[in-house]
């Protein structure tokens, strides 16, 4: 059981629980086109079912739709829902879609990693199943293309959601890492102040600035992915799951 001192460990999911773009090899063992490429085969294939479109025109408003995104994603803190990257991107491109058509659209776009799906972290299921019970663990996660909704079914899949007291997306709380609300809200859902979480993730500017802005501590997790490790601020690195037990021990003794 954890002392006290830290009482709540909190999860990014994306090459942290979930190895980012992991399913795309499975994509084309099934003889599917990468996720870029079907998305846009979509937009292409919904529009031309009223007028036809230039793949090209397609091509360059995906492109374009995709990076502001990321300018909104990291210069304010917001992750468009897929309704609003695909809205953007039929304005773009002076086209509309009827009611149905559009949910259908967003649906096959938030639904995509629900078919072939990512692969998991080394280690996490494991460190997981023991950290439960002594920890309140929760998740704190930036939506791209899959929502809260979807990223829950993700979980399940693996049987890992059972493991989790909480859960704030992006997409259902309006705001993006590392603005302070999303880390404010895990503690309500939690029941624990914000210097008793720790939160571990792969992103400095979100994974490792959002916890430290609120007082809370941070991990950064290199498992999947390395992003900068040399160069950190975190409390701590988490190259290996196996080790996160020990990680936290640790830190409540300090």
């Amino acid at each position: 059981m954890a002392e006290a001192g830290i009482r709540a460990i909190t999860f990014d999911l994306w090459d942290t629980v979930f190895v980012d773009d992991s399913d795309e090899p499975k994509r084309a063992d099934e003889g599917l086109a990468p996720k870029p490429i079907e998305r846009r085969n979509l937009v292409e294939k919904f529009l031309k079912q009223t007028n036809p479109v230039a793949r090209e025109l397609v091509d360059v408003a995906y492109d374009t739709t995709d990076a502001a995104f990321r300018r909104v994603w990291y210069g304010q803190n917001i992750t468009w829902t897929v309704r609003d990257r695909l809205a953007v991107l039929l304005k773009g491109l002076n086209r509309q879609l009827g009611g149905g058509e559009m949910d259908e659209l967003v649906r096959l776009h938030e639904d995509m990693e629900l078919g072939p799906r990512p692969d998991i972290a080394s280690g996490v299921a494991q460190v997981l199943k023991e950290l439960h019970g002594g920890y309140r663990l929760g998740v704190i996660s930036d939506a791209i293309f899959s929502p809260g909704r979807a990223l829950r079914q993700l979980l399940e899949h693996y049987d890992l959601l059972k493991y989790f007291d909480s859960f704030v997306f992006s997409d259902e709380i309006g705001f993006a890492k590392p603005t302070p609300a999303l880390f404010e809200t895990a503690a309500r859902q939690l029941g624990v102040e914000l210097a008793e979480i720790v939160h571990i993730g792969d992103r400095e500017a979100k994974d490792i600035a959002g916890p430290h802005g609120v007082g809370a501590k941070a991990i950064l997790c290199t498992v999947v992915k390395d992003r900068g490790s040399e160069n950190t601020k975190a409390d701590a690195i988490c190259r290996d799951f196996e080790n996160l037990p020990s990680i936290m021990e640790e830190m409540n003794r300090e």
